[in-house]
C-alpha cells in the first residue's frame, strides 16, 4: 500500500487561506499519518501484519513509473502488508514522563 500526497491540492488551499498557508503541508502530514495508523490498525483487525517504511526517496521513482503516478502526488510512506509468519519482537520504551510533557495541570 502506498500513501501519496497530491501537492497541487495543498497548495491550492494554501492560496484559498493565506492566513493559514504556513501549516497546510503540516496539516497535510498529520492527515496522512492518521490515514496510515488507520489502515494498520484495520488490517490488524484482520489478522493481517503490516509494517510501516518511509524509504523516500528511494523508491519513489520506481512507484510512480510502475503505478502511472501524476507527478504532482508525492510518496509519503509505503506499508507492505501480509500474512503474520511469526509475532512482532519485544520492544522496549522510555517511560512516558520521559518521552512526553503535561504542561498546565
Amino acid at each position: 500500500m502506498l500513501f501519496y500526497e497530491d501537492k497541487n491540492v495543498t497548495e491550492s488551499l494554501q492560496e484559498q487561506f493565506a492566513l493559514y498557508a504556513d501549516r497546510f503541508p503540516v496539516w497535510a502530514q498529520q492527515t496522512s499519518a492518521m490515514h496510515q495508523y488507520a489502515m494498520w490498525t484495520e488490517l490488524r483487525t484482520l489478522n493481517v501484519g503490516a509494517n510501516l517504511q518511509h524509504y523516500n526517496p528511494l523508491v519513489d521513482e520506481d512507484a510512480a513509473k510502475a503505478y502511472a503516478i501524476p507527478d504532482s502526488w508525492e510518496l509519503v510512506a509505503q506499508m507492505p502488508f501480509g500474512n503474520i509468519v511469526a509475532p512482532a519482537g519485544e520492544k522496549t520504551y522510555q517511560p512516558v514522563s520521559e518521552r512526553m510533557k503535561v504542561l498546565g495541570l
